[in-house]
């Protein structure tokens, strides 16, 4: 079942890469983020992309959240999270590449096993991609959800930016 405005996060655990370090090289060391412990007295506008680096997660999903980061932290947003079934490695590297370093923390959730216990896992299996993610959009206060919508396959309008600014 999906999860629904005035529930609680799950307990669970994403992935984050540490800032690499050309000088150290490449340690095989992501961080764990515990959902509910990070969740904890902050508001979070979370969204989840199908994949790293496909099209309309780097064109517009993404790019809009680092675009709007100010008018999101005038709102009250402590953090901004993207979630999707990749490995931290390719998450951060996507945040650099899109420039939301310091902006959109990249949490990787390789094995979509925390996207599943959200009940927002889609198999794309066909397509060659595994199982992966609903595109959507929510608004966590202390880790209870008070906006959530998940988009229709193909369109870009209930979990972009500009919406969660809107139901903020």
């Amino acid at each position: 079942m999906t999860i629904q405005v005035g529930e609680k996060l799950p307990e669970g655990t994403l992935m984050e890469a540490n800032e690499f370090d050309p000088a150290v090289g490449c340690p095989l060391n992501p961080q764990p983020v515990n959902v509910v412990e990070a969740a904890q007295g902050k508001k979070i506008a979370i969204f989840g992309v199908p994949g790293a680096f496909t099209p309309t997660c780097s064109q517009r999903h993404l790019p809009g959240f680092v675009d709007h980061y100010d008018q999101l932290k005038a709102k009250g947003v402590d953090e901004i999270w993207c979630i999707a079934a990749n490995d931290a490695y390719v998450m951060a590297a996507w945040g650099r590449d899109q420039g939301a370093t310091g902006k959109v923390r990249m949490l990787g959730d390789g094995s979509a096993e925390y996207i599943k216990k959200l009940g927002l896992e889609r198999d794309l299996t066909a397509n060659g991609m595994g199982v992966r993610s609903y595109r959507y959009g929510m608004i966590v206060n202390n880790g209870t959800v008070q906006y959530v919508a998940v988009e229709a396959s193909g369109k870009f309008e209930v979990s972009n930016a500009e919406t969660i600014l809107a139901k903020l």
